[in-house]
């Protein structure tokens, strides 16, 4: 990923927070020479590894599996945050250009397939508990039928080898730039701005007016 400096998001502690807040990621590898994305929840485990370990499975019928367990061929998994347009017109100086402001992480590796029924069911029920801390859901998803489910799913380990993460966020714009993006995007209805907005509002990165 390009990274120029003045967006690199680089802190451990908040890049495994933002994956945690936002699970839901596209996992990219290599099949029989072309790459293969799936879009699916990964849960991070800091237990193991010096950047941690993700869990998670795809669907048997899905071709993925097949390029897991090869220790030649490297994963990425992307995790996407809120983003959203930035007009040049809500900048004070110029001339600007359009531009997209995001937060993401990538985290590499190599998967590993589950080959124990009992480690692929901890970890859908971790996932659940994850999912359903109230437990509300567990009349539905029962013993039983998770162990049918696990016939029909492959669950795979991800130790993390190498992560890398930018937040562009308008840090290399002035104080007065920065400043009129906050007021456009106060008023924007557009819900990318919304959720764009209300998350960094959070995080005490957009400046006070």
């Amino acid at each position: 990923m390009y990274i120029p400096k003045h967006f690199a998001f680089d802190e451990p502690a908040e890049i495994q927070g933002f994956v945690r807040e936002f699970p839901f990621a596209t996992l990219i590898s290599t099949v029989d020479g072309v790459p293969l994305a799936t879009h699916l929840p990964l849960m991070l485990d800091m237990r193991v590894g010096a950047h941690g370990m993700l869990r998670g499975h795809v669907a048997r019928a899905n071709p993925h599996w097949r390029a897991f367990d090869d220790s030649a061929t490297e994963s990425l998994a992307i995790f996407h945050g809120p983003h959203t347009y930035i007009s040049p017109r809500w900048y004070q100086e110029g001339p600007a250009v359009p531009t997209w402001n995001y937060v993401a992480v990538h985290m590499y590796g190599r998967p590993q397939i589950l080959t124990s029924t009992e480690d692929l069911l901890a970890d859908l029920d971790a996932m659940v508990n994850v999912f359903e801390p109230d437990g509300q859901a567990s009349h539905i998803i029962t013993r039983e039928y998770e162990e049918r489910l696990a016939a029909g799913i492959v669950g795979f380990r991800m130790e993390v080898t190498w992560v890398e993460g930018k937040r562009k966020l308008s840090q290399n714009k002035t104080v007065a730039d920065q400043a009129g993006i906050a007021a456009a995007l106060a008023l924007a209805e557009d819900p990318d701005a919304t959720v764009y907005r209300e998350y960094l509002a959070t995080k005490n990165w957009l400046p006070k007016n």
